[in-house]
């Protein structure tokens, strides 16, 4: 069942790189008494992820921040060394959370995991993004395709914001 509106967020740790190396951090740590935007991506260095998806909340960050919003985090069920060095290359390590979801438990435990395997890609997560607020999902924008980026895109949060 896919996680809706209204619902809260199951419990999950994360890893996430940082300048003093890998470090863990809980869904209540990112999540609890924040408003927070998160948006799933299917693979970090896939193209329409890092061409289309991510440059969008990269540009329009601190628009996002000015609506009230304490956070944006990008998740992708991936490592946490390809997760840093997206984060890295593409100039967003410590502008927003790029979060490790590794083994995709979060991402199945919101029953939005995507069997990408005919692509060689194995189990991702489905592109979509959320506001949360206190750990609840007060909305939830899930794309219809993993190769586009539009209902879950910044430019569709920041109206919805």
């Amino acid at each position: 069942m896919t996680i809706a509106v209204g619902s809260r967020l199951p419990s999950a740790t994360f890893k996430e790189k940082t300048a003093d190396g890998p470090v863990e951090i809980t869904t209540e740590q990112l999540f609890a008494g924040k408003r927070v935007v998160l948006f799933a991506v299917p693979g970090a260095f896939t193209p329409t992820c890092t061409l289309n998806h991510l440059p969008g909340y990269l540009e329009n960050r601190d628009a996002i921040l000015a609506k009230g919003v304490d956070d944006i985090a990008v998740l992708s069920v991936n490592d946490w060394h390809v997760m840093g060095a997206w984060a890295q290359q593409t100039g967003g390590l410590g502008k927003i959370h790029f979060l490790a979801d590794w083994d995709g438990a979060f991402t199945k435990a919101l029953g939005l995991d995507l069997d990408l395997s005919a692509g060689g890609l194995g189990v991702r997560s489905k592109r979509y993004s959320m506001l949360i607020e206190d750990g609840v999902v007060k909305s939830l924008n899930i794309e219809e395709s993993p190769g586009q980026a539009t209902v879950s895109g910044a430019a569709a949060m920041l109206e919805q914001l």
